[in-house]
């Protein structure tokens, strides 16, 4: 029979044996299962700045683990070939929460101070996040989520209580722009909203050329990220041809610089990215 996955808002009705529209969940026997569970595909060593987190323990390192699997379709991906692939089209090997949250140790003398979810959508395999979270907090080490934020409150709550910090990708700040992108900007807000309550977040947006560089734009997520809490870091980040959008110009800087001058004004803490 048909199984409602619930993890995020496209809610995918899935048969058995269907993947859904992120590649990684699945109904078996009327379960919807987790399928990227344990399945890395990427595994480095990263300086905390590239998630990009800039007031979460700056100048320190941190294991950098990523899946296979995306509920979002950005034609401007950078990770495009894991993230747009399913078990068959990603070349992973399994590590246990154990055995990661072990590795993380490992590197805790030249500065890992823990683990952070990314690359791929780390939502979408939640489980694994909830299982290697709580034995990295074990071990008194933190936990970061580099995520687009399309997930349901639920899947939220389950990580809030285990997860030190996040960077929220906030795509732009038009509906019709989500859309195209396969995502909710409702469902990204909310998701916002509950996780700066609990959990120090810092928000990118990255910046394409004619879809949301418009300075009326940039001031009304501003003025929305200030009125969830001002203190909220943006970074603003430049666009360089990617996947599906290689007919596009990079950003110009001067714009970069331009939208970080229109969202100061509600906001103490913007930084210009890839400039």
């Amino acid at each position: 029979m048909e199984t409602v996955c619930q993890v995020c808002m496209h809610h995918c009705r899935l048969k058995p044996g269907q993947l859904g529209i992120c590649r990684a969940r699945k109904n078996e026997d009327g379960k919807i299962r987790c399928e990227n569970y344990g399945q890395v595909t990427s595994l480095n060593l990263d300086p905390i700045e590239k998630k990009p987190l800039h007031m979460f323990y700056p100048g320190s390192l941190i294991l950098s683990v990523g899946s296979y699997g995306c509920n979002l379709r950005c034609p401007f991906c950078q990770n495009h070939e894991i993230s747009m692939a399913d078990k068959d089209g990603a070349e992973s090997c399994c590590i246990s929460p154990q055995e990661l949250t072990e590795r993380a140790q490992k590197y805790r003398p030249v500065g890992n101070i823990g683990v952070a979810f990314t690359y791929n959508e780390p939502l979408i395999g939640w489980e694994y996040v909830r299982d290697t979270a709580k034995l990295v907090h074990a071990c008194g080490m933190k936990t970061v989520l580099v995520t687009n934020g399309s997930a349901s409150l639920l899947v939220l709550e389950e990580l809030l209580p285990c997860v030190d910090a996040m960077n929220i990708d906030l795509k732009g700040f038009g509906r019709a722009y989500y859309r195209r992108l396969g995502g909710d900007l409702d469902t990204v807000k909310a998701f916002i909203a509950r996780a700066a309550k609990d959990c120090h977040v810092e928000l990118t947006t990255l910046i394409v050329p004619g879809e949301n560089d418009g300075l009326q734009e940039m001031e009304e997520e501003a003025e929305w990220i200030a009125s969830v809490n001002r203190d909220i870091p943006l970074h603003l980040t430049r666009f360089f041809p990617r996947y599906r959008m290689m007919d596009r110009e990079a950003t110009d800087v001067r714009r970069i610089y331009e939208l970080k001058e229109t969202a100061e004004r509600y906001l103490p803490y913007v930084y210009a990215g890839n400039c």
